[in-house]
């Protein structure tokens, strides 16, 4: 594999991760600031669904974010 190729693997597995992190502390500390009632909240009752169509977005732009650091050519210019 290429140095290219690495970095893209790289950047594809970082930015997802972030992305469902972001996304959990989205839910379990951003909910309750914006609505003190809705302490507690967990990713069971927020959805696995939702949770994904919410995190793999955020995962994008972290993808898009590291492609245009790391020069991978993920997406072309």
């Amino acid at each position: 594999m290429s140095a290219r190729t690495i970095k893209r693997l790289f950047v594809w597995v970082i930015s997802m991760a972030l992305g469902f992190v972001a996304t959990w502390l989205i839910i379990t500390i951003g909910f309750p600031l914006v609505k003190p009632e809705a302490t507690g909240i967990t990713i069971a009752d927020y959805g696995r669904v939702y949770f994904l169509t919410t995190a793999i977005p955020i995962g994008f732009i972290f993808v898009i974010w590291f492609d245009y650091f790391l020069d991978t050519k993920i997406l072309v210019d």
